[in-house]
């Protein structure tokens, strides 16, 4: 029997981690000027579920995350 280990990235997202999430997209997309259901915020929903699930969990820090990672990766 082998044992496996659970990362913080296998885990489920609960509703309140989901909802915590929601909010920073939410914030991040309207400071940057991001349409709702466009490509662009697809991939900024992937970055902070990414991020959350790598341990940041502050909603403010996840905020500021992805919007930092969206101005670097935008194109001018």
């Amino acid at each position: 029997m082998t044992r496996q280990t659970i990362r913080p990235t296998d885990e489920h997202l609960t509703s309140d981690d989901l909802a915590i999430c929601q909010r920073a997209l939410e914030s991040v997309c309207k400071r940057q000027g991001i349409a709702k259901a466009s490509d662009e915020e697809n991939r900024m929903a992937a970055i902070t579920i990414e991020l959350y699930r790598h341990g940041v969990r502050s909603e403010w820090h996840l905020t500021e995350m992805v919007s930092a990672a969206g101005a670097i990766s935008r194109p001018e």
